[in-house]
């Protein structure tokens, strides 16, 4: 039998210098990374498309283009020594030793706090000139290029793109990468401005990281494919302590909807140097998944840090224990659309029945996303003829994915479980409950259907 759901949660892995050689990718593969998460802020166009062809020629795993938007970020040619009471300039523009990605010199006051590399090093804006800002240090440290830059007392309007923005978006298409995360989201204008530049078959991602983003998550959910929690930047734009309830109610509201949610940003952060993670990083993960979260986002521990194969494993082994407990209540949420109605069925049905598996047929993800949400104990296994929903349904929690076209056959559900059957994900000793949900009109056989079978009982001959 083919192994299916040893852990529910899906582990996004973020690609840099510990991981984007051939060898490492192919590794990370097999260990059953479910998302390659491609980090814009670093690296080169061409690296990118290398890295890209790479894991399509090594792996089955889908890829996220993580753009940095509105996001502000401090570039240099390398690495600068800082001490407390030092003073330096960045300019708004590549000709600077330092600049910015972003020109805000007018937004901004004398005396605003400015905060660089997730709030690692706080300076004070001493002095404002059309091509530059004057900088005073409070911390010691270094200054890396690419680090992010948070202003939090500050609402700095930036473009929703930058040129290199823009190149990449184009390289993602022509590679077909799967999801587009778009950096500090503010509204649902931001979204649908990266829409308008991707093919249909693309995934958006709002990363909520901001004060505007909480504020407007409402009308950003209704316009997204799925939702990250972007933790890091959040904890700076807003206070610290607001982040864990601020994590749970847009965890929460992802549920709902049926969008997925990747938690991210300093999971397990001290696995950058240490084998080993803190106690409080081993909760904030479980609590994560206690949440609801989909996915969890690895970032430094796999890009930079030493022990990326053993930050995975810690992931799988926290799911493991954890993933029993997890209790979602949210039969009561009205229902608008079909497979809304579909999956509450199903998740009754697999708690009064003795049901194995359920196998659901879509063309788009969306029945298998609403079954998801209910967290139920059985597997989920979805089957789709597209390839790229195959692939973007990873990131989806309970999600056993297959791509194989049904679509012409007369008895789908009959044809599926053949399939599965000779592929060994299903057994004769099974209870099965399919499901499938079309758009068509409902008079035509095979749409809105809920069906259960012994496995031994159907005529399936492989």
């Amino acid at each position: 039998m083919v192994l299916i759901g040893l852990i529910k949660t899906k582990i996004v892995v973020t690609l840099g210098p510990s991981t984007d050689s051939r060898d490492k990718i192919e590794l990370l593969g097999n260990e059953g990374v479910d998302c390659f998460r491609v980090n814009t802020a670093y690296g080169s166009i061409d690296s990118y498309s290398s890295i890209c062809r790479d894991i399509k020629e090594l792996t089955d795993v889908p890829i996220m283009f993580d753009l940095k938007g509105p996001e502000i970020r401090l570039h240099t040619d390398g690495a600068k020594e800082i001490a407390v009471g030092d003073i330096f300039e960045v300019g708004f523009n590549p000709e600077s030793d330092f600049y910015f990605n972003h020109d805000f010199g007018n937004q901004i006051s004398v005396g605003d706090r400015l905060f660089i590399d997730n709030g690692e090093l706080e300076t004070s804006i001493k002095e404002i000139y059309e091509d530059k800002l004057v900088l005073e240090i409070k911390d010691e440290g270094y200054i890396y290029s690419g680090k992010g830059v948070n202003l939090p007392s500050v609402n700095v309007d930036t473009p929703t793109f930058t040129e290199r923005d823009l190149k990449l978006i184009e390289l993602g298409l022509k590679l077909d990468v799967d999801y587009y995360a778009l950096s500090f989201v503010r509204n649902r204008s931001d979204i649908e401005k990266l829409r308008s530049r991707l093919d249909d078959s693309s995934g958006v991602i709002g990363k909520i990281e901001n004060q505007k983003g909480l504020e407007n998550f409402s009308e950003i959910l209704k316009s997204v494919d799925c939702v990250m929690v972007a933790r890091g930047d959040l904890g700076i734009e807003v206070s610290l302590e607001k982040v864990p309830l601020a994590q749970k109610k847009l965890i929460e509201k992802c549920n709902r909807q049926g969008i997925p949610v990747i938690t991210a940003t300093e999971v397990l952060e001290s696995m950058i140097e240490k084998p080993s993670p803190t106690r409080a990083e081993v909760s904030d993960a479980a609590n994560a998944i206690l949440d609801g979260t989909d996915s969890i986002m690895l970032s430094g521990e796999t890009s930079i840090g030493r022990y990326p194969i053993e930050s995975i494993e810690m992931l799988k082994r926290i799911a493991t224990e954890v993933e029993p407990a997890i209790n979602k209540d949210i039969d009561k949420v009205g229902s608008k659309k079909i497979s809304e109605s579909i999956s509450k069925a199903v998740n009754r049905l697999c708690q009064d029945m003795d049901i194995d598996k359920v196998v659901a047929l879509t063309k788009t993800g969306y029945t298998s996303r609403m079954i998801s949400r209910f967290r139920i104990k059985q597997p989920i296994i979805t089957v789709t003829p597209n390839p790229k929903v195959e692939r973007q349904l990873k990131i989806v929690y309970g999600l056993e994915t297959i791509q194989k076209n049904y679509a012409n056959q007369k008895n789908q559900v009959l044809f599926v479980a053949k399939e599965l059957l000779k592929q060994n994900y299903i057994n004769e000793k099974d209870t099965i409950l399919f499901t499938s949900t079309s758009k068509r009109p409902i008079d035509k056989e095979g749409d809105n259907i809920i069906e259960i079978h012994k496995i031994k009982d159907l005529d399936v001959e492989i």
